[in-house]
């Protein structure tokens, strides 16, 4: 395995960030440089930096992914708006997203769904996407 070191590790997760969340991201980023500056570093490098730039899964699959999991966790409304935006950044579509958080009711529970389903309507309020239909 090649080390990556720590600036080109910041270089390619800001890029990665950019790339999946744009403005988003970085109001996140810029959020916690005050508080928190270490952890804002340490979003950049290690999840976009060295897991989103690992080859074995497309943007769209992964955003997928994150999707699913932010939604089963059930308690992650802010994380998972974020993410839904950067799955439409990423080329995910409506139907899509709407199917993930759907299929979350079997295995998170239909409480974890309808939380999901609230700020997937937000996300699709924002940015004027019509809900698909069932």
């Amino acid at each position: 395995m090649t080390t990556v070191d720590r600036s080109e590790r910041y270089q390619q997760g800001w890029q990665m960030l950019q790339t999946i969340d744009g403005e988003a991201g970085e109001r996140v980023i810029d959020s916690l440089q005050a508080i928190a500056p270490d952890l804002a570093r340490y979003i950049i490098e290690f999840p976009f930096g060295d897991i989103y730039t690992r080859p074995g899964l497309d943007l769209k699959s992964r955003e997928i992914a994150t999707i699913a999991s932010l939604t089963s966790l059930g308690n992650a409304q802010p994380q998972l708006k974020v993410h839904i935006h950067a799955a439409l950044n990423v080329g995910c579509t409506a139907q899509e997203i709407v199917e993930v958080v759907m299929q979350m009711a079997v295995y998170a529970g239909f409480p974890a769904a309808l939380n999901g389903i609230s700020v997937v309507k937000q996300v699709f309020a924002e940015r004027q996407i019509s809900l698909p239909e069932a």
